[in-house]
C-alpha cells in the first residue's frame, strides 16, 4: 500500500519566544524490506537560524534545530509519500516458552541497536508495576509461547480498557491509566510494554500512523487522522521482532506507517527541546494519510 502522508504540528506560545532549540522526530523511516519513504520534505516556521540532521541510536530520523530569533508561533510541517508491505501478519507461532526465551536471550551478547536487552529493563514511562505483571501474567498462562502472550495480552487491552481522549494526557502515569482502564494509544503501549517486561519478554515503543476509513458512505475529514503508538515484542530467534496495536486489537499491518522505534515516547517524542519564554502554550495536530493505491 502506498500513502500520501501530511502531518502539521503547531505551537502558539503566551510570551515571545527569545530562543529554542528542538529535536524533532516526525519524518517515516526507510524499514528494509516493510517500508520505503520516497519524496520527504520537512518544512520548520520560523526557518530555523541553525539545522542538522542526524539518526539516532534507535536508527530514527531526527532534525536539530536553532531558532534565534524571537517568535510567538512554531510550526513544524511534513509530508512524505510512503510504501508500506508488511506481508503476512498471521505467521505461524515458532516462539518459545517462556524458559527457552531466557536460554535465547542468555545466548545473545550483541548490544547493537536492534538487541532485545535495551527493551528488557524498565524505563521512565514503562516502570514495572506488580499488578500490571500480574494482568500480563494471566496471558501468559493462557497463552504459553511469547508470540501468543503478546497476542492475547493485546487482545485483553483492547476488550478490557476503554478509548477514551479526555481520560489522560501526555504525562499520565500507567499505574492511572491502568485503575481507570481507559487512556488513549500511548497508554494502552505503555501498559503492554510494562506488561511484557515483567514477564521478561523485551518490548518497545513503536511511533507512527494509522490509516482510518470513514463510515460507508461519509466523506473523508482532512486533518482526521492522528499520530499513533503500538508495541514490538522480540519473540525469540526464529521469529524476531512482532508488532501489535492494543488500541486495536490487531497486529501491526499495512495500514501502520512507521515514524521510529523506542524503549518507551520518550525516545520518539515527536518534539523535544528548551526554549526561553515564558506562560503557557497551546499546542495543535493536523495528520493526513491518504491511501494512493
Amino acid at each position: 500500500m502506498r500513502y500520501d502522508i501530511r502531518l502539521r504540528l503547531g505551537y502558539e506560545y503566551q510570551g515571545v519566544v527569545a530562543e529554542a532549540h528542538h529535536l524533532v522526530r516526525v519524518a517515516p523511516r526507510d524499514l528494509p524490506g516493510v517500508q520505503q519513504v520516497q519524496g520527504l520534505r520537512l518544512r520548520i516556521d520560523p526557518a530555523p537560524s541553525e539545522r542538522d540532521s542526524f539518526d539516532d541510536f534507535f536508527g530514527n530520523r531526527v532534525s536539530s534545530i536553532a531558532l534565534r530569533t524571537p517568535h510567538e508561533a512554531f510550526a513544524v510541517e511534513m509530508r512524505a509519500q510512503v510504501r508500506v508491505d508488511r506481508g503476512q501478519q498471521d505467521v505461524l507461532d515458532l516462539s518459545p516458552d517462556m524458559a527457552g526465551l531466557r536460554a535465547e536471550l542468555a545466548a545473545r551478547r550483541s548490544l547493537a541497536p536492534e538487541a532485545p536487552w535495551h527493551f528488557l529493563p524498565p524505563s521512565a514511562r514503562a516502570p514495572l508495576l506488580a499488578r500490571i505483571t500480574t494482568y500480563a501474567g494471566e496471558s501468559l498462562r493462557e497463552a504459553g509461547s511469547v508470540l501468543g502472550t503478546v497476542r492475547h495480552l493485546g487482545r485483553r487491552l483492547h476488550r478490557d480498557f476503554a478509548y477514551d481522549g479526555e481520560a489522560t494526557d501526555v504525562d499520565t502515569p500507567i499505574a492511572e491509566a491502568f485503575d481507570m482502564r481507559a487512556g488513549v494509544c500511548q497508554d494502552f503501549s505503555h501498559i503492554m510494554i510494562a506488561g511484557l517486561r515483567g514477564l521478561g519478554i523485551p518490548a518497545g515503543y513503536v511511533s507512527g500512523f494509522l490509516r482510518t476509513i470513514p463510515p460507508a458512505g461519509e466523506a473523508r475529514l482532512e486533518g482526521a487522522d492522528a499520530t499513533h503508538a503500538w508495541v514490538r515484542a522480540w519473540c525469540g530467534e526464529q521469529l524476531g521482532w512482532r508488532e501489535f496495536d492494543p488500541t486495536n486489537g490487531i497486529a501491526a499491518g499495512d495500514d501502520h506507517i512507521t515514524i521510529g522505534y523506542g524503549r518507551d515516547y520518550d525516545d520518539i517524542s515527536p518534539i523535544a527541546g528548551v526554549l526561553k519564554t515564558f506562560g503557557a502554550q497551546e499546542a495543535t495536530q493536523a495528520v493526513d494519510v491518504v491511501p494512493l493505491d
